[in-house]
């Protein structure tokens, strides 16, 4: 008999809702961690009474009630709404892209204007049929907020020219013709009071936990633990790059703590021409409308991943998508290992996302002892 029902490789978002469906089924659980603490990339620690993200800011939001009502068992949610803001050599530009930003960049008032200023800079464009993320860009809101809002701090982010990125990827860019400048189109959004950390201890409460550790040094060890195996690293390292290695982003944080009360009076503000050499600066407080006398900011500089660092974002072009399907096909040579997880499914995924496809990775394993 082994000691555990569940390995649980991964401490993040995943890997505790697998965890906690699999704890309320009465399984027992080990959860370990290569990192000294646990909710993966949504960690957040305490500074000078503020909740820091220390990987980079994290607003919850779905559109689904279900994991709406899910998630607020182990945390309530204040009313947060991401209102972000571009910060363009000196000039600031609302995001996004709505009104105020067509107003501050042409000086306009009226959705028509701005529908007719669009349209003629697609039409001259010529594009049709977009094959790069340069051209989507384009097709979708001209030349002039491509080039100011997207052109460089895309290339900053991904590393690579505009042109050389899948054009799926500025989908995820509202563009509005209204003064609304919330982010996301979602019913429900918020960040937990107290930080992420508190949420996801909730959640894997009763299970056994060891940080610091890593599952890839002492695989045999640890599968000989447990019945099965729930892994959300990366899924080319689990493989020990057998087929090379997939693509990631990484990316490094800057923090620091100031001595005043407001820094740049919102939670982010991003700076998008390709000088700058950091995306953007977090100032942690607004997240939860601090008063505090201080302030901490982070700020955010991508870089080229490499084996041994840390991978924030799969670069799911289609040489990785390829590379990352020849990797799946070995799946049913590990019976016993679940793949999930942003690395372990190599997608990007949001926390609800996350979060969906972990409840339903459980409920299918539950579903088979019946």
């Amino acid at each position: 008999m082994k000691k555990y029902d569940y390995l649980i490789v991964g401490a993040g978002i995943s890997g505790a809702v697998f965890a906690e469906r699999m704890l309320l089924a009465g399984k027992k659980c080990l959860i370990i961690d290569r990192r000294n603490h646990i909710g993966g990339n949504v960690y957040t620690e305490e500074i000078e009474g503020i909740q820091v993200h220390r990987y980079g800011p994290h607003v919850f939001h779905t559109d689904s009630k279900e994991i709406w009502d899910y998630v607020s068992r182990f945390a309530a949610f204040n009313h947060f709404i991401n209102c972000p803001i571009a910060n363009y050599k000196g000039k600031i530009y609302s995001l996004p892209f709505n009104m105020q930003t067509f107003n501050s960049m042409w000086g306009i008032t009226a959705p028509d204007e701005a529908r007719k200023i669009i349209a003629e800079q697609v039409k001259k464009s010529g594009i049709t049929c977009p094959r790069n993320l340069e051209e989507q860009a384009v097709a979708l809101v001209g030349t002039d907020l491509y080039e100011t809002l997207i052109k460089g701090y895309t290339e900053k982010q991904w590393g690579r020219p505009c042109r050389d990125l899948p054009s799926d990827i500025i989908k995820r860019i509202p563009v509005r013709f209204t003064y609304n400048n919330n982010y996301y189109n979602d019913r429900y959004q918020g960040i937990p009071i107290g930080g992420y950390t508190s949420m996801i201890r909730r959640m894997i409460t009763g299970a056994d936990l060891r940080l610091g550790t890593d599952y890839l040094q002492d695989r045999r060890s640890f599968d000989n633990l447990a019945n099965k195996v729930f892994y959300t690293g990366p899924v080319d390292a689990f493989f020990d790059y057998s087929l090379g290695a997939l693509e990631y982003r990484s990316l490094a944080f800057e923090t620091e703590i100031l001595d005043t009360d407001n820094y740049q009076g919102t939670a982010i503000m991003n700076y998008t021409d390709r000088e700058t050499p950091f995306t953007r600066i977090i100032e942690h407080k607004h997240f939860e409308f601090g008063t505090q006398p201080k302030t901490v900011i982070s700020r955010e500089y991508p870089g080229t991943w490499r084996i041994g660092e840390e991978p924030y974002y799969p670069v799911c072009d289609e040489k990785n998508n390829l590379l990352y399907a020849a990797y799946s096909r070995q799946f049913p040579a590990y019976p016993h290992v679940l793949f999930g997880g942003r690395l372990g499914a190599y997608r990007y995924l949001d926390m609800d996302d996350a979060i969906a496809e972990a409840l339903t990775l459980a409920a299918n394993e539950l579903k088979k002892e019946f």
